[in-house]
């Protein structure tokens, strides 16, 4: 067995291949497509079976599928958490993919999860209609500033179909106004579309998978909520403690602990910001309809209130652990008795 360290780029390619005994037995680049890399990489490896490792990047789904067919294993590592392993003045390529193949022989390789095609397209899938659904707010930010700017009132529902029939026909100051009006209108009615779209898609392949019906019994919960959670989790029980569900979306203070001092700060805010927005919204609507969901809020709120901000994130902590722990027994929500 050897062991192979990559650091990958679009169209150039660093590998060091070490061999048990802990020493480099080659390393070398491609500048070329990721096809000519294997084939150079099956060449210098003479059938040798051998474990591959490679930072995380936008592509690292593909590339992972992709040294499966010359690997035993491929081990795919979290680009933050190695610099905290491996911390050096002197940074290039060579030296990348030599400390990657270092950590990969010594086990000390912080791993990320890699899911299936279908779970990746799934997730693209959700952050591009997040990302269509703010794209659409700053339209409608920018049509408010615009009316604003001009000493316009604006009617309460602007976003009506009164509203905009009302909005396309208002009288502006001058004509650059106005055609600033109609260009925002139509980015509107083109992001409509778009985002109507992306949640027919998103709503027919929630509708096949049971653990987004399941987390959508919890109250508050609704579809793009639970498929987001779901998306992300993807195998419930790769999480051996459903406490860690939280440091995964990023719910949990940081922590400076040393003796008796132990500080926490603000939430890490690591993992997917889509997910912990959605958990978020979730649980200010469970707090304000559910009777498990109030109680835990004001438990936590304290009887001033002034731990609101506090209490609500500690909300959406305690809903993504029980939402992991429903998708392991398989169990809808129960409300406390």
């Amino acid at each position: 067995m050897v062991f192979v360290g990559l650091d990958a780029h679009q169209g150039l390619y660093v590998a060091t291949i070490l061999d048990p005994a802990n020493e480099r037995v080659k390393q070398f680049k491609v500048k070329s497509s990721l096809d000519k890399f294997i084939v150079t990489l099956r060449k210098h490896l003479h059938d040798r079976p051998c474990r591959i490792c490679f930072e995380a990047s936008c592509d690292y789904g593909h590339l992972y599928d992709r040294l499966k067919e010359v690997a035993q294993q491929v081990v795919v590592a979290h680009p933050g958490k190695l610099r905290l392993i491996y911390a050096d003045k002197r940074k290039n390529d060579k030296i990348d993919a030599f400390k990657l193949a270092k950590l990969l022989y010594a086990e000390l390789v912080p791993q990320v999860h890699v899911p299936d095609e279908v779970v990746r397209s799934w997730r693209r899938t959700i952050e591009l209609r997040t990302t269509l659904v703010h794209k659409r707010t700053r339209a409608k930010v920018s049509q408010r500033a615009l009316l604003r700017g001009c000493g316009i009132s604006m009617p309460k529902k602007l976003w009506s179909k009164a509203g905009l029939a009302w909005l396309s026909t208002v009288t502006l100051p001058t004509p650059a106004d106005a055609l600033h009006r109609d260009l925002l209108l139509d980015e509107l009615e083109h992001f409509d579309g778009q985002i109507k779209r992306a949640t027919r898609y998103l709503d027919g392949v929630g509708s096949q998978h049971p653990g987004v019906w399941l987390l959508r019994t919890i109250p508050g919960v609704g579809p793009r909520t639970s498929e987001a959670v779901m998306a992300y989790i993807d195998r419930p029980h790769r999480f051996r403690r459903n406490n860690q569900i939280g440091a995964y979306f990023g719910l949990v203070p940081c922590q400076d602990q040393s003796a008796g001092r132990n500080r926490l700060g603000h939430i890490t805010r690591e993992g997917p910001a889509t997910v912990r927005a959605l958990l978020v919204e979730a649980a200010w609507w469970g707090v304000r309809h559910d009777p498990t969901l109030k109680a835990y809020f004001e438990k936590r709120c304290g009887k001033n209130g002034a731990r609101k901000k506090i209490a609500i994130v500690a909300t959406a902590h305690y809903l993504a652990r029980v939402m992991l722990a429903m998708l392991k027994s398989g169990e809808v929500w129960r409300p406390a008795a």
